[in-house]
């Protein structure tokens, strides 16, 4: 039976909150549509989006030329970290959260079960917003970038193995709690909204390399998704990323539909890959899933 929050939206979203053609956790279909509903994401970002674009391509432009470097990670990890804690919403902030846990998790199981196993596993868990003044946004791209590094080429002799021939030692259940961010006033800002207002951030405060390697990383999306569906002989899973083509490496053009798409790769996979672990008798705890969608948000 639909609830009653359900019937109040669009024939569209209902059919958004029930569709289960592709294999993403349920909490995270609900923490998106009820940040889609922020008023502020129709208004605001639209004029937001623009202005702050045009500010990142003269930002690129400055970090590109024949100047001294600069890059201040700590104070752009705090800046984020206070923003999250006072401006962005809640859903928004269990989105971000669960990103890192996602991506952990993907790359942890290619780790597990294609590569040399002396290469060390990703361990960025973070459970609440000041977790991420370790486990950052700038290690979280590192740490992607070492793994597949290490991993090194990539050999079709990974065969795809029985449902319950996987390997997941590195694999952590989420566990996100969402009574541990209550609500504020002030959180007034969704996910894409959030994301407009530090794009010039970023670039400002990571070297250009840095921040170049950062926004060509969603590229890998595709190198990732092929792996993993030789591994479990699935093929299909390639459909699920929009960034692709990482050798050719690109600007900050169209970059919040990029991360947007990247995040919603994340999901697909992760949620797939947690359908094949469910399947093979290996659910060592209960997912978030439940937790989340039967705990509503503090108000």
């Amino acid at each position: 039976m639909r609830n009653s929050q359900t019937q109040s939206r669009s024939p569209y979203i209902q059919v958004l909150s029930i569709d289960n053609s592709m294999p993403i956790d349920p909490a995270a279909v609900n923490l998106w549509l009820s940040d889609a509903d922020n008023p502020l994401r129709w208004t605001v970002r639209p004029l937001l989006q623009f202005i702050f674009a045009m500010l990142l391509h003269v930002t690129w432009l400055l970090k590109r030329l024949p100047l001294p470097q600069f890059r201040a990670h700590g104070l752009l990890q705090r800046t984020i970290c206070w923003f999250c804690r006072n401006a962005v919403s809640p859903e928004a902030n269990l989105l971000i959260l669960r990103h890192f846990a996602t991506e952990s998790n993907i790359i942890n199981f290619l780790r597990d079960n294609s590569g040399p196993t002396d290469v060390p596993p990703i361990a960025l868990y973070p459970q609440t917003i000041d977790d991420m003044l370790k486990d950052t946004f700038v290690l979280h791209d590192q740490e992607l970038f070492r793994v597949l590094r290490d991993l090194g080429h990539w050999n079709d002799d990974h065969r795809p193995r029985a449902i319950d021939g996987f390997d997941w030692t590195h694999w952590r259940p989420l566990t996100l709690n969402p009574q541990s961010i209550r609500r504020r006033a002030s959180q007034i800002f969704d996910f894409e909204t959030s994301h407009s207002l530090f794009m010039c951030l970023f670039c400002l405060l990571l070297t250009a390399e840095e921040y170049r390697d950062s926004i060509n990383g969603f590229n890998l999306d595709q190198s990732i998704a092929i792996r993993i569906g030789r591994l479990i002989d699935d093929r299909t899973v390639v459909e699920y990323a929009y960034n692709k083509h990482p050798l050719y490496l690109v600007g900050p053009w169209n970059l919040s539909q990029r991360f947007l798409m990247h995040g919603f790769f994340t999901e697909y996979l992760h949620g797939r890959l947690e359908q094949l672990r469910l399947a093979s008798g290996r659910a060592d705890s209960p997912p978030e899933s439940a937790a989340a969608s039967s705990s509503p948000l503090p108000a």
